[in-house]
């Protein structure tokens, strides 16, 4: 039998990889918290949060409480929130009305915020889900959704977001338009620095569960069939997932209308997506690593099947790998902690 000493490889990999510091060095991919944006659930009331049952350690904060908690994820670095905000059943209504009234919760809280942590970016959503009793992103009428009516309300939702202070508007319904149209909106309201992130190729995915367990949501609790004709999901607007080329016909729709960033939505089922609308993007690629992802790495982990903080980070990596130059997830807060041990 030959031994090694007999095999002369003039390549050998595993040369960069001996040790920490030299993987550090060669290391094609890095995260920090730079990339990391979290969202954070707003809801009524003083001095109170919530943790959402199916998403352990992530909570509903009332404004006061949300303000402190922002404080501590600038500390962090973490350089961006995405708030979204769980409005009571009494307030929903099928034209989602509230969403344009100037004083509720959302444009208080984006208030609070801005003043108490200016530095801070609030990335705000345009979406109608929130506000629908009828738990859809857009208007129903007849059992369909109804793509310009939804756009003119949304209009409205974006310059009322930006003028209690957002930064960043991030519309993440799907509806045909909506890019071009609340630009416009916002340039002639004078927003014309308001920024736009859009959910440019945002699919009709299954790991978004825990999220609509966070705002009490999801469409299929609203209908009561048969009695009302209420589709049961968001098929008919959000982008199948067996499609991926469709996501770049999307990007370059949303680049047209004028959208500053764009973002894929779930993340780790989508890493392809992610590559392909990096390739073909000129603006930052957001990835949304949803409450899907998120609840699973945490179930695992606390059955004591996974490390979390070793598989979180590997996952929050690949996304960042795969071509997402900003990350939105659940973990931003553990991340940045552990990112600075």
């Amino acid at each position: 039998m030959a031994s090694s000493t007999d095999y002369n490889f003039p390549t050998r990999p595993r040369r960069l990889r001996k040790t920490r510091n030299i993987r550090r060095m060669a290391r094609e991919t890095r995260l920090s918290t730079d990339h990391l944006i979290a969202p954070q659930f707003v809801m009524a009331g003083e001095g109170e949060r919530e943790e959402v049952p199916s998403m352990p350690d992530t909570y509903r904060h009332t404004i006061d409480r949300l303000v402190d908690h922002a404080e501590t994820l600038h500390d962090l670095g973490i350089p961006a929130i995405a708030l979204f905000p769980a409005i009571p059943d009494q307030l929903k209504t099928p034209d989602a009305e509230h969403a344009l009234n100037p004083d509720h919760l959302y444009p208080n809280a984006i208030r609070a915020l801005k003043d108490a942590v200016p530095d801070l970016m609030v990335i705000t959503d345009t979406a109608l889900d929130p506000y629908n009793s009828d738990g859809h992103d857009g208007i129903v009428r007849d059992g369909e959704i109804q793509n310009d009516a939804t756009i003119d309300v949304m209009r409205e939702m974006a310059v009322l977001h930006a003028e209690a202070g957002a930064d960043i508007i991030a519309p993440s319904d799907m509806m045909d338009g909506r890019v071009g149209a609340i630009r416009t909106a916002l340039d002639d309201a004078g927003h014309t620095d308001a920024a736009i992130l859009s959910y440019t190729a945002k699919y009709s995915s299954n790991y978004y569960g825990p999220f609509r367990d966070a705002l009490d949501s999801a469409p299929e609790d609203k209908a009561e069939a048969p009695t009302k004709d209420i589709p049961k999901d968001k098929d008919t607007y959000q982008m199948d997932p067996a499609n991926g080329e469709e996501a770049v016909r999307e990007l370059l729709l949303d680049l047209d209308e004028g959208a500053d960033m764009v973002m894929v939505k779930p993340a780790l089922p989508y890493l392809d997506v992610i590559h392909r609308v990096q390739q073909h993007s000129d603006v930052p690629v957001a990835a949304y690593n949803v409450s899907g992802e998120y609840a699973m790495i945490k179930a695992a982990a606390q059955n004591g099947w996974l490390d979390e903080k070793a598989c979180a980070l590997e996952a929050l990596t690949g996304i960042r790998r795969a071509g997402a130059d900003v990350i939105l997830t659940y973990f931003a807060e553990d991340a940045a902690r552990w990112l600075a041990q």
